[in-house]
């Protein structure tokens, strides 16, 4: 045997071997997937959410979490659940909210709306020059995708005038 054939017997074992292990890494990922982990969520903002007078709307998004750290947007997929946050759970003047809600409607793109009747589920107990807001009644919205429930956000509704104070609801 030559150089020449030494040198092409070694180049064509080197190629060998990389194709081999282009391969095992092709093959080792076989079987391996994406897999959903959990959904979430959110009303957009930072605080708490305030659905503000018959005919207000608030844009819901719901996303899916995948084990590789991919976000899909799920929104119009999720089947939304709402009912009222069984620790607060009452409007302004101590009447339980009602169950299912008749004053908030979720649409399936995930859009609330606030609809007659009107409720106010906040209680100011400042003074009406200086309001001090609190809470008194909040719906408790969850999604569902694929077997998963997202955690729950929490939804005040300020669609009619309180009773206490100059009328006005929430902050």
């Amino acid at each position: 045997m030559n150089y020449a054939e030494d040198f092409s017997h070694v180049k064509h074992k080197y190629i060998l071997a990389a194709l081999v292990g282009t391969l095992s890494l092709i093959l080792s990922a076989c079987g391996t997937s994406d897999k959903l982990s959990t959904i979430t969520i959110s009303d957009g903002s930072s605080s708490l959410a305030n659905l503000k007078g018959i005919g207000g709307t608030l844009q819901l998004k719901v996303t899916a979490n995948y084990t590789s750290g991919k976000l899909v947007d799920i929104t119009n997929f999720a089947v939304y659940t709402a009912v009222p946050d069984p620790l607060n759970n009452v409007d302004d003047t101590g009447t339980p909210l009602p169950s299912p809600p008749q004053t908030i409607t979720i649409n399936a793109t995930g859009l609330l709306t606030a609809v007659d009747p009107a409720v106010c589920t906040w209680t100011n107990l400042g003074t009406v020059q200086t309001p001090s807001w609190f809470l008194t009644g909040d719906y408790k919205i969850t999604a569902a995708y694929k077997g998963f429930v997202s955690q729950p956000i929490y939804i005040g509704v300020a669609s009619a005038a309180a009773n206490s104070g100059n009328g006005t609801c929430g902050p």
